[in-house]
């Protein structure tokens, strides 16, 4: 009898014909783009063209093969049951195995007695397949694509993997500061090393042989190479099977029971477009209840358009603002009297120094005779790079270049709601000066990152994923949750048949949720004031726009170049600062055109921080140097007038102490780790034990070996950094030969 796997996991299906003896007779493998059904039913056609209608037992597993089992009465078999009894079968002598999936994590320990423990990732997909997906599209790439780069790679920058968003935010910085793509993408791949021994292993040591499973392990061949570096394994104890991403469906075949059994035809005839799966997830409010809605919603904005101009015949001064954002380039060229000339809006495609030489050349080359650059201002992320790279006038904190340009379609505006692409900035506004600003802090759901990465996740382009939503019948409610999170609830909608369009209304929803309830923390829709202006790219969005009305009650303005307004106010900027006589820094357009660049890293050898700078050296001798955390980085003596350091004083008040000599300490050695509050209590218990007579052996300053040494040891990935590293310093005291360690806690 033919055994039939079917493994549906959060991205993919996947399924396996095995024969009595265990030979997989056909495999395939296929993203499913939450067509979980039609993909099946495709994947099981081509079995039968390729081997024939033949009769099976079925059996399926995988995160999204329960709900669908249940409706078509095939067998469930749970996940971590599958796989292991695939790796029994395969590898019997498999010590742990390490899985992967799109959006979950395993690993798996097999003990001596026959019995298994597994470890998984909970809500959290950061450090999966997904993950990896989202990493790849900041660069411009796919998963393969970051595979390839990988292999040139010379340095490995630190990156969190706990979860996409905090990736992010430290990616997005380096990109901008002119990180090479290989060595963004070896980074990426080690933090997801990092997190699942980290945060799946959880102090249980990964050793003997070890098994590399799922696809982004079988497809993604430096990931694995990560892996077997900093696991320090050679090739007798690497299990890399050639299926390695089909296990859980080998496993299901193997499990399928000979009594239950189905043609290959009968099951694909199951799986027809009448099959409805219960609806669980909640439902809110459609974003428009008719067209006509829609309609009134459109000639509302069209109040707030700019004034434009035509650079072609323009005569008089022109003035250029730059806004280098997190995940794009904006450029604006305004004439005198504020009005727009040229408006540029593209993705940086990871070089914003290439997007903004291509952006002004296209500038120079419409410039009219007699008409030049009088003045130029740089903002938003990469304004220091930008001021650098182009000899730019101005440089500006992206909340004035906002507050500028809101002011300039509103002057009594008293709130300005600005939802980037990475960042969400809620600026108040009291008798025209900002009087606070409230950022996302850690997190960037809700931005605009967050919906172009669930839209292509669903395979839709961003304008067609926005435009679907607008009247969508039954949105569906996802709250206001981080990106990771909120994938579950997505997946969990999908399993449970909810429309495409159902899911982008409720995305826009939640947007406007998360920056409402978390950013703002609003209570009462009067503390958002009465002259509203949103802004950002994200606001293009009708269906975001709409959520804003209604989940707030209030309306807002919507300016016609909502996405270039930190541009358009970095240029009102430059104009405001012009006085006559003044001549621009700004690169001319020759020098533009010859413009380069190179990129390089070093460690600054200032001290023992060995800062990883990156220095971008650009045409004439500009440098642009990042990373640093003082003024030795860029060349400049740190603390020229010779203040005094009172942290360096109590730091080594505390801990510079004497430790009693071998031949005095009749008690022996005992280890001190240097962590937590031994940074102010540090005296008296080195005092204490050296009354006692013991040798006091401090472990040393905390460095990222010593964060490493720690890392199997870590119990929980919810620790907070300083208690990891306490376990760094106490391997270290351990493999001194320091036989006891003294760390006094409250029981």
């Amino acid at each position: 009898m033919k055994h039939l796997g079917i493994d549906i996991g959060s991205t993919t299906v996947k399924i396996a014909i095995i024969d009595e003896d265990h030979k997989i007779l056909y495999s395939e493998y296929k993203r499913h783009f939450a067509r979980i059904k039609e993909t099946l039913k495709e994947l099981l056609q081509n079995a039968i063209n390729a081997i024939g209608d033949t009769e099976v037992a079925p059996d399926i597993t995988g995160s999204g093969g329960l709900a669908l089992a249940k409706v078509i009465n095939v067998p469930f078999e749970q996940e971590v049951v599958c796989v292991s009894s695939a790796l029994e079968d395969y590898a019997p002598k498999t010590d742990v195995a390490i899985e992967l999936g799109g959006e979950d994590a395993k690993i798996i320990y097999f003990n001596e007695n026959g019995g298994i423990e597994q470890r998984m990732n909970s809500v959290c997909a950061g450090g999966t397949g997904s993950f990896i997906d989202q990493m790849a599209s900041l660069l411009m790439t796919d998963a393969a694509g970051l595979n390839e780069y990988a292999k040139s790679y010379d340095t490995i920058y630190p990156i969190a993997a706990r979860c996409g968003v905090f990736a992010k935010t430290d990616i997005q910085p380096l990109i901008n500061e002119g990180a090479t793509k290989p060595n963004l993408s070896v980074s990426i791949l080690q933090a997801v090393v990092n997190q699942t021994i980290s945060g799946l292993a959880c102090g249980k040591p990964i050793r003997g042989h070890v098994a590399f499973l799922g696809g982004p392990l079988h497809f993604l061949d430096q990931l694995k190479e990560c892996f077997i570096r900093t696991l320090g394994l050679d090739d007798e104890h690497i299990i890399a099977p050639s299926h390695s991403h089909l296990f859980a469906a080998v496993g299901a075949a193997i499990h399928a029971d000979d009594n239950i059994t189905i043609s290959l035809s009968e099951l694909s005839g199951k799986l027809n477009d009448d099959l409805k799966i219960a609806v669980e997830s909640a439902r809110i409010e459609p974003l428009f209840k008719d067209k006509e809605s829609y309609e009134e919603f459109v000639e509302r904005q069209k109040d707030f358009h700019v004034k434009r101009g035509d650079l072609a015949t323009y005569k008089g001064k022109v003035f250029l603002g730059i806004d280098a954002g997190s995940t794009t380039t904006k450029l604006a060229l305004v004439g005198e009297h504020g009005e727009l000339l040229h408006d540029f809006y593209s993705n940086n495609n990871g070089s914003p120094v290439k997007t903004t030489i291509r952006a002004l050349s296209e500038i120079y080359e419409m410039l009219p005779e007699g008409v030049t650059i009088a003045g130029s201002c740089s903002t938003g992320y990469g304004e220091a790079l930008l001021k650098s790279a182009f000899n730019l006038d101005y440089g500006e904190v992206e909340t004035i270049a906002h507050y500028t340009a809101a002011a300039f379609f509103n002057p009594e505006v008293d709130t300005i709601l600005d939802i980037g692409g990475q960042d969400m900035k809620c600026i108040k506004i009291r008798n025209g000066v900002v009087d606070n600003v409230l950022l996302n802090e850690s997190c960037s759901s809700g931005c605009g990152s967050f919906i172009e990465t669930f839209a292509k996740s669903l395979d839709y382009e961003v304008k067609d994923f926005a435009k679907i939503a607008l009247f969508a019948e039954a949105p569906i409610d996802l709250g206001s949750r981080c990106t990771v999170f909120m994938n579950s609830k997505v997946k969990q909608a999908q399993k449970e048949g909810a429309s495409v369009e159902d899911i982008s209304a409720g995305l826009a929803y939640s947007v406007i949720k998360n920056a409402l309830l978390k950013v703002i923390k609003l209570t009462d829709p009067k503390q958002l004031g009465n002259q509203i202006v949103v802004q950002g790219g994200t606001f293009y969005n009708d269906a975001v726009l709409r959520a804003f009305e209604l989940v707030s009650g209030r309306t807002a303005a919507r300016p016609d170049i909502a996405g270039i307004m930190g541009a358009f106010g970095a240029a009102l900027i430059a104009r405001d600062n012009y006085t006559e006589g003044f001549t621009s820094t700004t690169l001319p357009y020759e020098e533009v055109k010859a413009l380069t660049y190179e990129t390089q890293m070093t460690h600054c050898k200032g001290c023992t921080n060995n800062c990883l700078l990156t220095i971008n050296k650009f045409t004439g001798g500009r440098r642009f140097i990042t990373g640093n955390r003082c003024e030795k980085g860029l060349g400049l003596k740190k603390n020229a007038e010779n203040m005094p350091n009172l942290y360096e004083y109590k730091y080594q008040r505390i801990f510079n102490y004497e430790p009693l000599p071998k031949e005095n300490a009749r008690r022996g050695e005992i280890g001190v780790p240097r962590v937590l509050n031994m940074y102010e209590n540090y005296p008296f218990w080195f005092t204490f034990l050296t009354e006692l007579k013991y040798r006091v052996i401090l472990s040393p300053k905390s460095s990222k070996n010593i964060y490493q040494m720690g890392i199997e040891s870590i119990p929980s990935d919810t620790e907070c950094y300083p208690a990891k590293m306490s376990h760094g310093h106490v391997m270290w005291l351990i493999k001194q030969g320091v036989h006891q360690i003294f760390y006094p806690c409250v029981p």
